[in-house]
């Protein structure tokens, strides 16, 4: 008897995963990782919504259960995932610059907002009116992490490399079977990949494609994260990352030619110098028109839980909501209601 099936092997499952076994908890993650949109993220943590100058929801609390359990992990895994680097805006004009201030002054936002203007010149940057620096940023390398972290389920024979059946999950008051395994509880932490998951496919998990780009720029000269309508991430060797779109029409992961030329036009809109585009991809991120995530027990089955709906924002929010989950299952600590899947069905009542 197994304490955890975790379905799902994203942001959302390795969290998860990580803070079961660190509580040890036996577990076997199942994922056949159709769903990628944890591997083709950009990876950013930014504790500020630069397009509305407002806090992201509960940051301080995630930046700090961030950086735990990165730092654990890369113990763990010997391998550098997390980058601590500046974000920059970049100005457009003295109104920006204007509005920068005044967002600093909020009492939320000013332990994240430099008010020193960065005057540093890039080389393919042109930067008239400069740059304000967001602090405590950074990106994880989602793919090494996700990659590492598999190779380590591999090696303890906890993860199964196949898609999940959910008509071969057979429920019993304390306990769920799903074909050779048995466990006290089931997570199914599986991104957009819910629509498929009779048990929660009620719930409005919306999708939101996003597309991005590795270009390489070789006379363009950046250490830093440059962010405006679209970020741009340096990779090493002349590479950097760039995105994202946001697109809430389409549900497939395939590139496309609209998406292709709206990256192209924002690039141009940032650097100066030429660039060529080495790959192009897209993915759906799963998320919630409240902007929060899905969590909780079924409705229902005790023993059916759920981990989803971390949005753009899964590098932060993942550690926080595993140890939410985890935390209401084990210790009975009550969930913020906001979060709660109980929100949904208390509106249909």
């Amino acid at each position: 008897m197994l304490d955890y099936i975790i379905v799902g092997s994203g942001l959302a499952g390795i969290s998860f995963a990580e803070i079961a076994l660190k509580n040890n908890k036996s577990i076997v993650v199942i994922s056949d990782e159709s769903q990628n949109s944890s591997r083709v993220a950009g990876g950013l943590y930014n504790p500020v919504i630069l397009k509305r100058f407002s806090e992201v929801w509960k940051a301080e609390e995630q930046l700090s259960l961030m950086d735990e359990f990165y730092e654990t992990l890369e113990g763990k895994l010997k391998t550098k995932v997390n980058f601590k680097l500046p974000i920059l805006r970049k100005f457009f004009s003295i109104e920006e610059q204007n509005n920068w201030f005044s967002a600093s002054d909020k009492p939320l936002l000013a332990p994240f907002l430099s008010t020193k203007l960065i005057f540093k010149k890039y080389s393919g940057i042109e930067s008239p009116f400069d740059y304000g620096e967001v602090l405590h940023t950074g990106y994880v390398d989602t793919a090494l992490l996700l990659d590492k972290y598999h190779e380590y389920l591999l090696q303890n024979k906890i993860f199964l490399q196949e898609s999940f059946e959910h008509a071969q999950l057979i429920i019993h008051e304390d306990f769920v079977q799903y074909k050779d395994y048995r466990a006290k509880h089931i997570v199914f932490a599986e991104g957009f990949g819910l629509h498929a998951n009779p048990f929660f496919q009620d719930l409005p998990l919306d999708g939101t494609k996003g597309e991005l780009f590795v270009i390489k720029a070789p006379d363009l000269d950046l250490d830093v994260i440059v962010n405006t309508s679209v970020f741009i991430l340096p990779l090493g060797y002349d590479l950097f990352k760039v995105g994202a779109t946001y697109n809430w029409k389409d549900k497939t992961d395939a590139p496309t030619e609209e998406g292709r030329t709206e990256l192209m036009d924002r690039i141009k809109e940032i650097i100066s110098c030429d660039f060529e585009i080495v790959s192009h991809f897209g993915g759906v991120r799963p998320t919630v028109r409240d902007r929060r995530p899905m969590i909780g027990t079924h409705h229902q089955y005790k023993s059916l839980h759920l981990l989803n709906g971390l949005g753009t924002r899964g590098v932060m929010l993942g550690p926080a909501m595993a140890k939410d989950l985890f935390d209401y299952i084990e210790n009975q600590q009550a969930l913020d209601p906001t979060i709660d899947i109980h929100r949904f069905y208390k509106k249909r009542k």
